[in-house]
């Protein structure tokens, strides 16, 4: 046996790690990170600056592993660089409570930046880590002060690149010309399937030419020496990102390499042992051995490029001291606190002024809130006057003029979910992102990662409904309210008028724990009139009494959201004339209100009392909220084309058929 040398031993290690992890599992992807290991190594431990005593470093370079399910991979080499993760850690990779979940799960173990797996997220993500770099430091850098100054490194796969996600994703930043993001495309030619050439033969350099990428090649991801030079190379190029065509062998050294069968399943005792052997591994049969000379050289590299943190820290004293209330500014940024007395700039809406759509209202309070709250970022996918996000005071990013707020995201849904999930990631801003309430559908995988990760996102839909009027079925949503109630973990908001919009961005600007939508109006909605009506600060328990039976206890609770409520507010009336005494519930939002304690929601919903509600949506998520007796009205079909107030006739979404289940229920 050869005796390898210390870069060949320490690479090595993440093959050999990578191989028990997944085989002690009896499941998950050796292949790719026995194949990637020396870039990752090259990474780690020469060209990334990063702390592992430190993660959240503000000025560290981000890694992203778009492909996931190599998550062994970044594993190992957090293990070795010292994030804290142990061998018994990656012994229990993919096991019940571990730190070593199948895929990264941002904020689950130390070093990882984004939670990744759906493939195309991950490089999405990048973007929008990229973006909020540029952004940041526009802002804060001043001559001979460079604060903010770091790269986003992905590596994505065949997988990643297939995905439609990718094509939005990078095309934004090859037009936004993200000089500071570098990719790895790991180009081993194989799927679960068997090889790519079964459904991918893309020329994947022509395609990131001409997104305006600079396209380079690393022929052998072996070759340590082409590494340092593709790194140095890419890291020149400021006004273009750079997608380097990484040639790999999947199962590198193993009897399976370069076959499907060494993709998603276990290599096998045997062929580990082959492997290792092959690798010229000291202890081929011993599983997760780290050679102490491999983890003493892995961790005094790492300590190397930590030594940036220690230079910034240095320069970071010196601006604070030249520009303190900059340096204010930006720590208060990155921390995620809020400007003092930000709630006074929220308008309050009068009866000469409120009667609006919620879109309009919308557009009102994000332009009072942008003087006073600069690290909101953020537009629309290519329905700016129609979402009411454009803001009169901003002007556009753009290569240049990265220091504006106000992005054209383009007619990407999708990349536009998955950039804003990177900017949040990053810090230091809070993205803002508007389409239709019927596209949530085309990014719905974003929508679910932010909440999955707790990010701080604001999602605008406007359009929210049959109210949209002639656009049609193709424009009008119906399930896509309950389908993203049931989404864990992300908030949503419809807002009945004007002030309940308004106190809807309230709770969605400080809500740290995860997305918010606002789910807003093309139509008109009428002024609620507050001196009549409960406040609308009852929007932040998710369900308020707006307006309470007369005389005593209610023999019916009508619920709503939205442009609905109004219907149940004419409802109450008709039935007060009838003998029947009815309270009206504004609900705002589900998630909020489930949130409440007990005796906060039988006070809204007394226990006995039969429950009508009516949402211009599918029925499905109300019934958890009318219980077993009462009804709900709602539309289970699609839409059609016409004014708005035919299409609610025509569809029995009205105050008479409130009045008429109403009253249904109150005799039983």
């Amino acid at each position: 046996m050869t005796t390898p040398s210390l870069d060949t031993l320490c690479i090595n290690t993440v093959r050999t790690l990578s191989m028990d992890g997944v085989q002690k599992a009896n499941s998950g992807h050796p292949g790719t990170p026995m194949a990637l290991a020396p870039l990752a190594y090259s990474l780690f431990t020469k060209h990334m600056k990063h702390d592992p005593a430190d993660p959240h470093w503000p000025d560290r370079d981000r890694f992203v592993l778009s492909c996931g399910h190599a998550s062994m991979l970044l594993y190992s080499c957090l293990y070795l660089s010292g994030y804290g993760l142990t061998i018994e850690d990656l012994k229990q990779f993919r096991q019940w409570n571990s730190l070593t979940p199948g895929h990264p799960e941002h904020e689950h173990t130390k070093g990882v930046e984004t939670t990744t797996g759906p493939l195309g997220q991950g490089i999405g993500n990048a973007v929008g880590m990229a973006v909020a770099e540029a952004h940041l430091e526009a802002t804060f850098n001043r001559d001979g002060h460079a604060i903010v100054d770091h790269h986003t490194f992905f590596i994505c796969s065949d997988g990643d690149l297939m995905e439609g996600i990718s094509h939005e994703a990078c095309s934004f930043a090859g037009h936004f010309r993200l000089g500071k993001l570098i990719g790895f495309y790991d180009d081993n030619r194989i799927t679960i399937d068997g090889s790519t050439d079964l459904t991918f033969t893309d020329d994947t350099a022509k395609r990131f030419e001409s997104y305006g990428w600079q396209v380079l090649h690393l022929h052998d991801v072996n070759d340590l020496d082409a590494i340092d030079l593709v790194v140095a190379e890419a890291k020149a190029e400021t006004e273009r990102p750079t997608m380097v065509v990484t040639r790999t062998h999947i199962g590198y050294g193993s009897p399976k390499q370069d076959t499907a069968g060494a993709h998603g399943e276990p290599l096998g005792a045997d062929n580990i042992i082959a492997t290792k052997k092959t690798l010229d591994w000291p202890r081929p049969e011993e599983s997760f051995y780290v050679p102490d000379e491999a983890l003493e050289h892995w961790r005094s590299a790492v300590a190397d490029r930590a030594k940036a943190h220690a230079d910034w820290t240095a320069r970071y004293s010196a601006y604070s001291a030249a520009f303190a209330d900059d340096a204010r500014e930006f720590d208060r940024r990155i921390s995620g606190t809020l400007p003092a007395n930000w709630e006074a700039a929220v308008p309050t809406f009068t009866a000469e002024n409120g009667s609006v759509a919620s879109r309009a209202a919308s557009n009102t309070v994000l332009n009072a809130l942008v003087g006073v709250m600069p690290e909101l970022v953020g537009g629309s996918a290519d329905l700016t006057p129609s979402n009411g996000t454009a803001v009169k005071t901003w002007k556009n990013f753009a290569p240049g003029a990265y220091d504006k707020r106000y992005m054209h995201f383009g007619i990407r849904e999708h990349g536009m979910g998955s950039i804003m999930n990177g900017m949040a990631l990053h810090r230091g801003v809070i993205p803002f992102g508007g389409t239709f309430l019927i596209f949530s559908d085309y990014m719905r995988p974003a929508i679910r990662l932010a909440a999955l990760m707790k990010q701080r996102v604001i999602l605008i839909f406007t359009h929210d409904s049959i109210g949209l009027g002639e656009d049609g079925p193709t424009h009008q949503p119906i399930e896509q309210l309950s389908a993203l109630r049931a989404i864990p973990g992300l908030t949503v908001l419809r807002p009945a008028d004007s002030n309940e919009t308004a106190e809807s961005w309230k709770i969605a600007v400080q809500h740290e724990h995860g997305p918010v939508c606002l789910v807003l109006t093309r139509q008109k909605l009428p002024f609620l009139d507050r001196t009549r009506f409960g406040a609308a600060a009852g929007v932040a328990q998710g369900a308020y009494v707006l307006i309470d039976a007369d005389g005593g206890a209610p023999d019916v609770v009508l619920l709503s959201s939205g442009s609905e409520v109004e219907l149940v507010v004419k409802a109450r009336e008709t039935l007060a004339a009838s003998g029947i005494k009815a309270r009206v519930v504004s609900v705002p939002s589900h998630e909020l209100f489930a949130q409440q304690d007990a005796a906060y929601r039988a006070s809204v919903l007394p226990a006995g009392v039969p429950r009508v509600a009516i949402e211009a949506g599918h029925p499905m998520s109300w019934y958890k909220l009318v219980g077993g007796h009462g009804e709900v009205i709602g539309i289970e079909h699609f839409g059609a084309s016409a004014p708005f107030e035919k299409i609610y006739e025509e569809f029995g979404i009205t105050a008479a058929k409130v009045v008429e289940a109403a009253m249904r229920v109150a005799k039983r």
